[in-house]
């Protein structure tokens, strides 16, 4: 969504022009208002990444940024973090240990402990799994696609799982765990220096970032697994609820990463629905691998995945 400009010990996003049924970009003012909130809501997070908003302007000397010429687009100023030690990274040099998991998890209870409760009614958050999962299966199963039944039997299990917990989702809700979070918990947002900084929430949808903090714990599970670190999962979760005082289920928290990893797997498919998709080669195997990922979550073996294959 956005172009990112690395300049020395900085680092600069410019939001692309586009509009999509859940986002808009397309005028001037929606970009500053867009890069305003990601701000603010990234602020959250991390107190010193974030340096502020900056205007892009064109004068007789052309471009600069801050100019006196007139303002053409805005941009967001963040100090740029250094990549060897994004958890991703960290993963895959598997330098990903109990005191990383510790240390993230320090940061995100801090966030979530702040964080506003939600507003949504829990009828309406029980039911957005539905509607997902619904999309899943219409993407999902298109012949087109070619996945293997084997892999498409998640989707089962999943529709089976979410019949029998819709009074527990509503629950969430109901008891308060239903938060304004990040929305995007991903490793690749998140650089494990002193302190941790969390970055790059999803600011153009609040919506979307209605979430149960298990379901973000989920979220990033699921990611870690597919960078071929399946255990963090547990990890995760379990430091986690160590921290907030609170341990749900943890059927519960494998039917959000069986729920977050079938979602990931339909918005791979739905790149090659595109005009002229970027990467196609790429789309189907990782979202076969997602499937998989949702399948060994559901089934209680996620943490038998060391032998997950991007094939």
């Amino acid at each position: 969504m956005s172009y990112v400009f690395l300049a020395g010990p900085r680092a600069f996003k410019l939001k692309k022009p586009v509009r999509y049924p859940f986002l808009d970009f397309s005028t001037l003012a929606d970009r500053e208002r867009n890069c305003r909130e990601e701000l603010r809501l990234n602020r959250r997070l991390t107190t010193d990444v974030y340096l502020g908003v900056v205007a892009l302007t064109a004068g007789e000397a052309g471009l600069a940024l801050g100019g006196g010429g007139v303002v053409v687009d805005w941009l967001v100023e963040m100090r740029r973090l250094p990549r060897e030690r994004m958890l991703d990274a960290l993963i895959c040099a598997h330098a990903a240990d109990g005191e990383t998991i510790g240390s993230i998890c320090d940061a995100l209870a801090r966030f979530y402990e702040g964080a506003g409760r939600t507003s949504m009614n829990p009828a309406d958050y029980a039911a957005r799994f539905l509607r997902e999962q619904a999309l899943n299966r219409d993407i999902l199963t298109r012949a087109e696609f070619g996945l293997a039944k084997a892999r498409l039997s998640a989707l089962d299990l999943l529709d089976a799982r979410l019949a029998v917990n819709l009074k527990r989702l509503k629950a969430r809700v109901d008891d308060g765990y239903v938060l304004d979070g990040h929305g995007d918990l991903r490793p690749e947002h998140i650089c494990v220096v002193r302190p941790v900084a969390i970055f790059d929430c999803l600011e153009f949808n609040a919506a979307l970032r209605q979430v149960d903090p298990f379901d973000e714990i989920a979220l990033l599970g699921v990611e870690c697994a597919r960078l071929g670190a399946p255990r963090l999962l547990r990890g995760f979760a379990a430091e986690l609820a160590t921290r907030l005082g609170c341990a749900p289920p943890w059927d519960l928290v494998a039917l959000y990463a069986g729920w977050r990893a079938a979602l990931r797997a339909r918005l791979c498919l739905a790149h090659l629905l595109e005009p002229s998709p970027r990467d196609p080669a790429k789309w189907r195997p990782l979202a076969g691998l997602y499937l998989d990922i949702a399948g060994r979550a559901l089934s209680g073996s996620i943490e038998e995945g060391d032998d997950l294959a991007f094939s």
